[in-house]
């Protein structure tokens, strides 16, 4: 399996990670047995709530493109050093992207995604070049 099929193979894990932590502040803010099951009725998020919830969708934005421009880079044969490291680059400010949100730190926060952004142009500019 090349790089960046185990590197994404690794985001499918780290996708989930972003969902339970999601949940998992869901849950300690509304307890285990919500009020209203369709959620058709909820109270504003609290703080946690809504920097896990802002995080997932965050990561939600970035994710298709990563995939989408792994296919290529498998379909076309195009790995290389740009590539992997491109996907290298993306998985763990993804990684580091969600405590560093959750935790309030804005700049740094900015940072990271900053990063990961520059992670998927390698893997384009790998592909293209």
């Amino acid at each position: 399996m090349s790089l960046e099929l185990t590197y994404l193979l690794a985001s499918a894990a780290l996708a989930f990670v972003y969902m339970m932590t999601q949940a998992g502040a869901y849950r300690l803010q509304h307890g285990l047995v919500d009020r209203d099951p369709n959620r058709d009725v909820e109270e504003r998020p609290n703080m946690l709530t809504a920097r896990a919830g802002r995080a997932l969708r965050n990561f939600q934005e970035t994710y298709p493109i990563f995939i989408v421009l792994v296919v290529v880079v498998e379909f076309t044969g195009r790995s290389g050093l740009l590539t992997q490291w491109g996907a290298i680059v993306w998985f763990w400010a993804r990684a580091v992207y969600l405590p560093v949100y959750v935790a309030g730190l804005g700049r740094v926060r900015s940072a990271i995604w900053a990063v990961s952004a520059a992670g998927l142009a390698l893997i384009l500019a790998g592909i293209l070049i």
